[in-house]
């Protein structure tokens, strides 16, 4: 990468701010550790690693529990463990400090490609390519209730609500098919695992949901190229965020619930403003298809994961004040939630 000096300023926000480079095939997850440092990827090549994030250098060894590919991975609220979802149907419970798995429930028949994490850190939700969500007592590693059987033949994304009281799944809903398709998202009682609500508008595969912390709105991606934000009181449609080219496969909520980060097939992230739908700059470049996207825990750098194996920082304040939008780095708003009602229409955002 070139030096800072030899860019304009403008190129040089734009431009990731370190890479990692050490993983062998595809980056399917990242996460940052809380304290400001290091960031743990996830991969096809079967590891997690660790690195840091100044120097870009690996800490310690990969982290490795057999030779199934890792599709995604989730910090616990404590910050003291890592919960990871792999291609041999088991869900992994990693230790930060030993960087060992310290259980390992079974029960999904295929790929697990999404799990989650409970606020109170004593449940781990996990979505499975068999089409079923299962919610796990940490401690016990039992399963809580019975399996979700959603409706969905493949399970892309399974998310808590902030309070803990639904679940939120995603995924394809019929056959694999190239051509457009209705698939839906499906609310369940968490307590009860009834279903609440079915939400449809995306005309194919949801690939990834994801809450805002005051709990008003829940966002979707998918492979219609679209996402679309919901509200959870009328789970009534609210926006349509319409400007990547091809499937967003992955979105991350800024911890002050004021930006949305997405990630596409377009080789593309974009940063969305979340309190009128705007993009927010240009879209952040990379070399080939990007799978995941995550905040620090401050809001202020963002990591991106792709097809290239590598991992990827960038700085989003950076771009954020070059944008003239520095006050996306603060609170919300009084009274103000993200996305919850939109009473104009634009370029990238209606209510269709």
């Amino acid at each position: 990468m070139a030096s800072p000096t030899a860019k304009s300023k403008e190129t040089s926000a734009m431009t990731p701010h370190q890479t990692f480079k050490g993983h062998t095939e595809t980056v399917r997850g990242v996460i940052h550790l809380p304290d400001g440092q290091r960031i743990i990827a996830c991969s096809h090549d079967s590891s997690l690693r660790v690195w840091n994030l100044k120097s870009g250098k690996q800490i310690g060894e990969d982290w490795i529990d057999g030779e199934s590919e890792v599709y995604c991975i989730a910090l616990s609220p404590d910050g003291k463990k890592v919960v990871s979802g792999s291609s041999d149907g088991a869900v992994r419970l990693w230790d930060i400090d030993t960087c060992k798995v310290i259980a390992k429930w079974m029960g999904h028949t295929k790929s697990v490609l999404s799990v989650c994490w409970s606020r109170d850190g004593r449940r781990v939700l996990s979505g499975s390519e068999d089409g079923t969500a299962r919610q796990w007592d940490v401690e016990s590693g039992e399963t809580i209730l019975e399996r979700i059987e959603t409706g969905h033949t493949v399970v892309c994304a399974a998310v808590y609500s902030p309070d803990m009281s639904m679940i939120a799944t995603g995924g394809r809903d019929g056959p694999r098919t190239r051509e457009p398709a209705e698939c839906s998202i499906k609310i369940w009682d968490t307590k009860t695992g009834e279903l609440v609500a079915t939400l449809k508008r995306h005309r194919h595969l949801v690939s990834c949901l994801a809450w805002t912390n005051d709990g008003k709105t829940l966002i979707s991606g998918s492979s219609d190229n679209s996402i679309r934000t919901w509200n959870t009181k009328t789970w009534k449609q609210t926006a349509l965020l319409e400007a990547h080219t091809s499937w967003v496969w992955a979105i991350a909520i800024s911890p002050n619930d004021r930006i949305l980060a997405s990630a596409s097939y377009d080789d593309t992230v974009l940063l969305w403003n979340l309190d009128n739908g705007q993009l927010i700059s240009s879209p952040l470049q990379h070399s080939y298809f990007v799978y995941c996207v995550s905040f620090s825990m401050d809001g202020k750098l963002l990591a991106t994961g792709c097809l290239d194996t590598n991992t990827y920082k960038w700085d989003v304040a950076g771009i954020v004040r070059e944008a003239g939008l520095d006050d996306l780095l603060s609170d919300p708003k009084t009274n103000k939630s993200a996305l919850h009602c939109y009473t104009t229409s634009s370029a990238t955002t209606s209510t269709s």
